[in-house]
C-alpha cells in the first residue's frame, strides 16, 4: 500500500493490475477499508483492469483530520488522488459511502468517468438526526466497538454471517478500528447529504447494484435512483444485505465485469 499527500491530508491506496489496463476505482463504506473489495480486486486484475482501491479520509489508513466532513470534501479527496496518480479517466465503483461519492462524480465531474457503479447506496437518508447523534456520541463515548455488531446486523444477512465467519470477523475489526473523528466526520457528510436533483445531471453509463435484504441502503434507494439516472441498469441481488459485494462475490462481479466490458473507453 502507498500513501499520497493530497487534498489537505493523506490517503492510503493501493494500485493492482496492468499499468496500461482501464483503470477501475474502488471507493470504501463508512466504517470499513480498502480490504472490502477483496473479492473485487483479484477478479477485476484477471479481467485486464488496473484496480485502485483507497481508504476514504478518517478511514484504514488514511488521516482523520478534524471533521466535519462532506460529500465535495470526499470527493475532492478522490479526485485528487486521481490526478496525482495521472489518471484522466476511470470507472468508478463505490458502495454505500463511497456510492454517494459516486454520484458526486457522476453529476459534477462526470468528464472524469468512463462508467460509474453505484453499490448499495443511495441519493437521500431519512435517518433521522437523532439516530445519527446517538451513534456519534455511542462512539465517541464509548469507541467504536459498541456499533460492531449493530452494523455487522445491517451489513450481513444471517445466513451470511455464518457462512462467511471470517470475512465478517475482518469486516468486524476495520469497523473496531476505524477512527471515531473519521467515523463521524463522514457521518455528518451523509446527514446533510441530498443528490436527488443532482443525479438527474449522471450522463454516463451508470449499473446500480443492492441487495435484495439490504436494511441500510434498501432496494427502493435504488429504484428511485435508477428512475432518475437515465443511463442506469438496476440489478437486484437475492440472499444478500448491505455488503452484496463479498456476501455474493461471484454474482456481483459477473455483473460487474460484464458491464465494464460493455463500456469501455
Amino acid at each position: 500500500m502507498m500513501q499520497a499527500e493530497i487534498n489537505g491530508t493523506t490517503l492510503n491506496y493501493q494500485l493492482d493490475g496492468p499499468e496500461y489496463g482501464e483503470t477501475v476505482v474502488l471507493s470504501n463504506s463508512l466504517a470499513s477499508d480498502l480490504n472490502m473489495w477483496k473479492y473485487q480486486a483479484p477478479a477485476l486484475v484477471d479481467a485486464g483492469y488496473r484496480v485502485l482501491r483507497y481508504d476514504n479520509r478518517g478511514h484504514g489508513q488514511s488521516a482523520a483530520p478534524a471533521g466535519p466532513y462532506s460529500l465535495e470534501l470526499l470527493t475532492g479527496d478522490a479526485l485528487a488522488l486521481m490526478d496525482h496518480l495521472e489518471l484522466e479517466k476511470v470507472h468508478f465503483c463505490g458502495l454505500s459511502l463511497g456510492g454517494m461519492v459516486g454520484q458526486t462524480l457522476g453529476a459534477f465531474h462526470g468528464d472524469r468517468l468512463i462508467s460509474l457503479t453505484l453499490c448499495a447506496t443511495g441519493s437521500y437518508m431519512s435517518l433521522p438526526d437523532s439516530e445519527w447523534e446517538e451513534r456519534v456520541g455511542a462512539a465517541r463515548g464509548n469507541g467504536m466497538e459498541i456499533l460492531a455488531e449493530g452494523t455487522l446486523d445491517r451489513w450481513f444477512t444471517e445466513a451470511g454471517r455464518k457462512l462467511l465467519a471470517e470475512d465478517v470477523a475482518e469486516v468486524r475489526k476495520s469497523i473496531v478500528n476505524t477512527s471515531v473523528e473519521g467515523y463521524s466526520g463522514c457521518v455528518e457528510a451523509i446527514r446533510i447529504m441530498d443528490l436527488r436533483e443532482a443525479i438527474r445531471g449522471i450522463s454516463v453509463p451508470t449499473l446500480i447494484v443492492v441487495g435484495a435484504e439490504d436494511q441500510g441502503t434498501p432496494v427502493s434507494l435504488s429504484e428511485f435512483m435508477h428512475k432518475r439516472i437515465a443511463t442506469s441498469s438496476l440489478k437486484v441481488i437475492t440472499d444478500a444485505a448491505h455488503f452484496v459485494n463479498m456476501e455474493q462475490s461471484e454474482v456481483f462481479n459477473t455483473a460487474l465485469i460484464q458491464f465494464l466490458g460493455g463500456n469501455k473507453a
